[in-house]
């Protein structure tokens, strides 16, 4: 059976219109059009599904990922953010406080920090475990008192110069090996903060921060600390099609419409002619429409199962290990559906 152009379009495009967008809704499921085979079939999955890595930094990895649903799509998303833990400040001990930060906001900014540490090589900590061992809890120190500078010029009015360790910084966090620990993190490894020069907080002469810190293993649905990541997002592959050849004031006009680089101006025959050099880079902005000569020439779209994923990592653990650990999870959040369908089939 021959399927229409416009069925075609609605199961595989998101179309931006002037005045609001079509095709948002999920249509690939089995009965819902004719001429459409949508029974899930392995083979057709594995053969149209591939991750293409776009970027990859320190702590930042973008790739698409094509052939997929956008429930999955979120799923991987909302993981990241939520499922796949990490270490952070649980417990704040304040022997000594005599800055002018409170106690409890002390402890708020010591939590928020994040720590080099893989938390695959911890156990989440017990509830009923007060202290903590060394297979769930790690230690950090933070002991600051800050002094005159005997050396500083008398007419100097420079904090930096008249005061010794007035700013107390991530820098000043020692680990305190428990137990096997030591053996566990060689020197260069030892678990510290992803940044040294984070601001905790500033003294004068006289006061003095000493605090004792347990970290524990968590998720960010427990608490925003936990999460592994700044940002997690994804956005569908844009698509801009010419619909007629755009030339001379029209094609740089066309130009500014859109995020630099969409669009390139070509001199062919003495003539500006408009065309789409990389439609990836369009952020969507629907600007096109507000010019009457335009608005019709143009038609802009998002491909439906094409993903653009950003992952930026807070530094505790490289983006793509964050990936391969949000796919892990995701697994086993499969098996045990599955298993709970056979226990519910074999009652």
């Amino acid at each position: 059976m021959e399927v229409p152009g416009s069925v075609q379009e609605m199961r595989s495009r998101v179309v931006l219109g002037e005045f609001g967008l079509r095709n948002v809704h999920t249509t690939d499921f089995p009965g819902n059009y004719p001429g459409f085979n949508d029974t899930w079939n392995q083979e057709r999955f594995e053969k149209n599904f591939r991750i293409d890595i776009i970027q990859m930094e320190d702590d930042r990895l973008e790739f698409d990922m094509v052939g997929i649903d956008a429930a999955l799509a979120n799923a991987f998303r909302r993981i990241l953010l939520a499922e796949v833990p990490t270490m952070a400040v649980e417990k704040v001990f304040v022997y000594n406080n005599t800055s002018i930060i409170q106690d409890e906001i002390l402890a708020h900014r010591l939590g928020l920090i994040p720590i080099r540490v893989d938390p695959r090589l911890f156990e989440y900590r017990s509830a009923e475990d007060a202290e903590g061992t060394e297979i769930d809890t790690l230690q950090f120190e933070l002991k600051v008192r800050c002094s005159r500078n005997p050396r500083s010029s008398k007419d100097s009015s420079d904090p930096n110069e008249l005061y010794l360790d007035h700013k107390v910084y991530t820098s000043h966090m020692r680990w305190v090996p428990q137990g096997n620990q030591a053996d566990l993190f060689p020197e260069a490894d030892a678990p510290r903060p992803v940044h040294n020069d984070i601001l905790i907080a500033q003294l004068r002469p006289g006061q003095e921060i000493h605090v004792l810190m347990h970290c524990v293993k968590g998720v960010g649905k427990d608490h925003a600390k936990f999460s592994p990541v700044a940002t997690a997002s994804y956005r569908l592959l844009p698509e801009i099609t010419l619909l007629q050849p755009i030339e001379d004031e029209l094609a740089d006009k066309l130009q500014r419409c859109f995020s630099p680089g969409v669009i390139a101006v070509d001199v062919v025959n003495g003539k500006k002619v408009a065309r789409v050099e990389n439609a990836r880079m369009d952020t969507c902005s629907r600007e096109i429409f507000r010019h009457e000569d335009l608005k019709n020439l143009v038609r802009m779209a998002r491909i439906r199962d094409h993903y653009i994923f950003s992952i930026e990592s807070t530094g505790i653990l490289p983006p793509d290990v964050l990936l391969s650990e949000a796919i892990k999870v995701l697994m086993g959040k499969c098996r045990r559906f599955m298993d709970e369908l056979d226990a519910v089939q074999m009652d």
